[in-house]
């Protein structure tokens, strides 16, 4: 991470480390950004963009540190990541669409170590009327979770993030060692 945290111990510190080393997505942008100050003693904040042609999918992912162990987390670090995106009003539309997100969800988490496991999605349905009849339909879906890593290595929890927010936008995965050509998105 660009920011450094002298005062940090050294599993926030190992943590930033391995955050900066993570091999995401080619297909999502990252930047660092404020992190909350008030939740824990220590975090950090990564803001992330989908980047494919035609897709709209965005999100936040927050480590949080408390040295000294957080009961509500089960431990002392704690992900909360959220994952916005625009999906096409038959994909969104569908009643199962909840269900299949958070399938995503537990899928990239697979192989993981994390505990405690939360969160909620949610489906906004814009339909337009009178003057405004004329605008298709759009479907917003949100994630927001968090969960506790059993450890500092963070590469997996980020990669793990970036494929969620990709998914959600509506971009296939990669099979491994496979690179999208740039301009494509499936």
């Amino acid at each position: 991470m660009a920011r450094d945290f002298p005062e940090a111990p050294p599993a926030f510190r190992d943590a930033l480390v391995s955050l900066g080393r993570a091999q995401t997505r080619k297909d999502v942008a990252l930047a660092e950004s404020p992190a909350p100050s008030r939740i824990a003693p220590f975090a950090v904040a990564i803001n992330g963009e989908v980047t494919a042609e035609d897709t709209e999918g965005s999100g936040r992912f927050v480590l949080l540190h408390d040295p000294a162990g957080n009961d509500a987390w089960e431990g002392e670090f704690r992900v909360v990541a959220l994952v916005k995106a625009i999906v096409t009003p038959e994909v969104g539309g569908d009643d199962i669409w909840a269900d299949v997100a958070w399938s995503w969800l537990e899928d990239a988490l697979a192989g993981v170590a994390h505990r405690a496991l939360g969160g909620t999605v949610t489906k906004v349905l814009n339909r337009s009327y009178g003057e405004l009849a004329e605008r298709p339909q759009d479907v917003h879906v949100e994630l927001r979770v968090s969960w506790t890593p059993l450890d500092s290595q963070m590469e997996p929890h980020i990669q793990a993030w970036t494929d969620l927010m990709a998914a959600c936008a509506g971009v296939p995965p990669l099979p491994e060692g496979v690179t999208m050509l740039p301009g494509s998105t499936a």
